[in-house]
C-alpha cells in the first residue's frame, strides 16, 4: 500500500513549476542587479568592485529630487485611494436593492490596463485635453495654457489622479469583501446593545475593516512605488519617479552610468520588498472578528 504524500511536500510540488519561474526570472534579475550596482560588467575593462553606485544615489541631484517624488506620489495616491475606497465602500453597502448594481460599477476600472488608464488622463486632463477644451468653451479659461497644469506638472497630479482611479476601487472591493463576514451579525449585537451608528461605525466596523484596508494600502503602495509606464506618461522627465530614472540611465549610451541604473534598481526592490513584508505581517494576523472581539 503506497504511502499518502503529506500535504505540505504536495503543495510545494503543485508550486515548483511557478516558483522556479519566478525564482529564475526575478531572483537571476535581481542578483544580475546587484552584481552591476556593485561595478560588475563583463563587458568592460576589470574595474574593482565597490558601493559607489549606491553612494551616488544621495550625492546625484537628479536621484535624489527623484526619491522625494517616487514617496510623495506613492505616499498621496495610497491615501487618497485608501480614504475613498472605504467611503464607497461603505456607501454601497449602506445601499438597499441597489447594492449588487453599485458594486458591480466599483469593479468597472478593475481590468483596465494601467497604460490605457494613463492613456485616458492624458486625454482627459493635459492642457489640450476634454476637460480644457470645456473649460474654454464654458468660458471659465481664455486658452489651453491657462488651464491647471494637470500632467507633467511638478508635484505629479497627473499620476496621483491616474493612480487614485484605478487603485480606490481596488481597496473598495477589497474592504467590501470583508464587510461581508458576519459584520452584520456584530452590528445587531451592538444595537442590542444600546449602541448608536457611530459606536457601531467606530467600535464595530472600523476594527473589522482596518486589517483589509492596511493590506491593500500596502499592495498599492508597493505598485505605485515600482510602476513604470503611469509615470512615463503623465510626468516630466526631470524630476521622474525611480523606476523612470533607472530607465532613462540604462539606456544612456555611456556605459559607465549602469552601475547606477542597477543601484536604482535594486533600492525599487527593497522599497517593494519591504511593502511585501509588511503585507504578509498583517495577512498572518488574527481575524477581523477576533479583532472585534480583544
Amino acid at each position: 500500500m503506497s504511502r499518502r504524500v503529506p500535504r505540505g511536500l504536495r503543495i510545494g510540488l503543485l508550486l515548483a513549476p511557478a516558483l522556479i519561474v519566478v525564482v529564475l526570472l526575478f531572483g537571476g534579475g535581481l542578483a544580475q542587479a546587484v552584481a552591476q550596482s556593485l561595478g560588475y560588467q563583463p563587458f568592460l575593462a576589470p574595474r574593482p568592485l565597490g558601493l559607489d553606485a549606491y553612494r551616488q544615489l544621495w550625492t546625484d541631484p537628479a536621484v535624489r529630487a527623484s526619491i522625494g517624488l517616487t514617496l510623495r506620489v506613492a505616499a498621496v495616491s495610497t491615501l487618497l485611494a485608501a480614504v475613498l475606497g472605504v467611503a464607497a465602500a461603505l456607501l454601497v453597502r449602506s445601499l438597499g436593492r441597489t447594492r449588487r448594481v453599485f458594486g458591480a460599477l466599483l469593479q468597472v476600472t478593475l481590468p483596465v490596463p494601467h497604460l490605457v488608464a494613463a492613456l485616458a488622463m492624458v486625454l482627459l486632463l493635459a492642457q489640450s485635453g476634454t476637460l480644457s477644451r470645456g473649460s474654454n468653451a464654458l468660458g471659465l479659461t481664455g486658452d489651453p495654457a491657462s488651464f491647471p497644469a494637470l500632467t507633467q506638472d511638478a508635484f505629479g497630479w497627473g499620476i496621483i489622479i491616474s493612480y487614485v482611479w484605478k487603485e480606490a476601487p481596488f481597496v473598495g472591493v477589497v474592504v467590501l469583501a470583508s464587510l461581508s463576514t458576519g459584520v452584520a451579525e456584530l452590528e445587531d449585537a451592538a444595537r442590542a446593545l444600546g449602541a448608536g451608528p457611530g459606536q457601531r461605525l467606530r467600535h464595530v466596523v472600523l476594527p473589522v475593516i482596518t486589517p483589509a484596508v492596511g493590506a491593500s494600502s500596502l499592495l498599492v503602495l508597493a505598485f505605485t512605488v515600482g510602476s513604470y509606464e503611469v509615470p512615463f506618461l503623465l510626468g516630466r522627465p526631470f524630476p521622474a519617479t525611480l523606476p523612470v530614472v533607472a530607465y532613462q540611465q540604462f539606456r544612456d549610451p555611456d556605459l559607465a552610468a549602469r552601475p547606477l541604473a542597477a543601484a536604482i534598481s535594486v533600492l525599487i526592490a527593497v522599497l517593494v520588498g519591504l511593502c511585501a513584508l509588511a503585507y504578509l505581517a498583517l495577512t498572518e494576523r488574527s481575524s477581523p472578528t477576533r479583532a472585534v472581539l480583544r
